[in-house]
């Protein structure tokens, strides 16, 4: 009896101690892995890659013999790259070079900053498909001349989305800072050249910061939709920011958790058919309102007033000669 009765005692004596063993292995495993996360993110590459509409996610490659290019050029791009990354970078060369022959002779080029992790194209991205597409029909009526490129920042990997939620976690000064130098590599090359970031989502947040770095820059435009709540960015004279798709209001940019639960429970269990307006963030987390489209009069109506009233097409400005001190400022920011 005596030893039962110890028995019982002991078993309830040690089931805390085994509670206590069992949720410290559970807590020593997520820090290993919370570590093992920041040093995989912390390594991955913040220099993201330019792509042409149509390709996938081919790199873009000059395609051509050096020698056509002009000399100063090749040295510029040296620089840039020097700046930028503390090297010179062959595949990095290569793709600034790749992006003056695409746009030397241009009126304007638009650069596509996709939303949720940055590793999709435009191909994928079916609401900002069809604004660029009418975009281009709009252009085309003035007779611009308009290529689109797509900007992806983010390696589609383990490691890519742990560094993408690295660099957003420190309001990506890095992937900012690659997108800005490379437009201003363009621009300073090539008065004439109209350059337009075009954001999706989170893409927006490199976009905004970008344009900061550039705010001397009054060749670079930035249009934007579905931005995220914790960090709103605003219209100015050279952004366009569209938060409402005039249909039904963005959750995503309103912050509004509780209708983003509500939306996923539905379409989980099946509850009702899918609203108008139905968007998704990171591509897997529906979003009512995050949807963003030409055949949305509040978006094209928006996005034609920006370009007819705002970006000027036609309009010059001066040159910048060669490396300047400016250039530098923007690839160290």
């Amino acid at each position: 009896m005596y030893s039962s009765v110890c028995g019982i005692s002991l078993n309830k004596y040690l089931r805390p101690e085994k509670r206590s063993r069992t949720l410290r292995r559970i807590l020593v495993a997520f820090v290993i892995l919370f570590v093992i996360s920041l040093v995989l993110g912390s390594t991955a590459s913040t220099i993201g890659a330019v792509s042409e509409i149509g390709t996938g996610r081919q790199i873009l490659t000059t395609g051509t013999e050096l020698s056509v290019i002009p000399k100063s050029v090749i040295e510029d791009a040296h620089k840039y790259s020097a700046t930028l990354l503390g090297e010179h970078d062959p595949g990095f060369l290569n793709e600034l070079l790749a992006l003056f022959t695409q746009t030397r002779d241009k009126d304007l080029v638009i650069l596509f900053n996709p939303g949720g992790w940055g590793d999709s194209t435009i191909e994928q991205a079916y609401g900002w498909q069809s604004i660029i597409k009418g975009i281009q029909s709009e252009l085309n009526t003035c007779q611009v001349d308009s290529p689109v490129l797509t900007y992806q920042r983010t390696v589609d990997s383990i490691q890519g989305h742990l560094g993408e939620l690295i660099e957003m976690a420190r309001g990506y000064p890095g992937k900012a800072r690659d997108l800005a130098c490379r437009i201003q590599f363009l621009t300073s090359l090539n008065p004439d050249l109209k350059v337009v970031i075009a954001a999706e989502s989170m893409g927006s947040l490199i976009s905004e910061k970008a344009m900061g770095i550039l705010s001397p820059n009054s060749q670079v435009f930035s249009i934007q939709t579905g931005t995220p709540p914790v960090h709103p960015s605003i219209s100015t004279e050279q952004t366009l920011v569209i938060n409402n798709n005039g249909v039904v209001p963005d959750a995503f940019s309103q912050g509004n958790v509780l209708t983003i639960i509500r939306a996923n429970l539905v379409r989980m269990f099946n509850l009702s058919q899918p609203e108008s307006g139905q968007g998704k963030i990171l591509k897997n987390i529906y979003a009512p309102g995050h949807d963003y489209s030409w055949i949305y009069n509040a978006v094209s109506s928006q996005i034609t007033q920006f370009l007819n009233e705002t970006i000027g097409i036609g309009e010059s400005v001066p040159s910048n000669s060669g490396f300047t001190i400016e250039d530098q400022r923007i690839c160290q920011e």
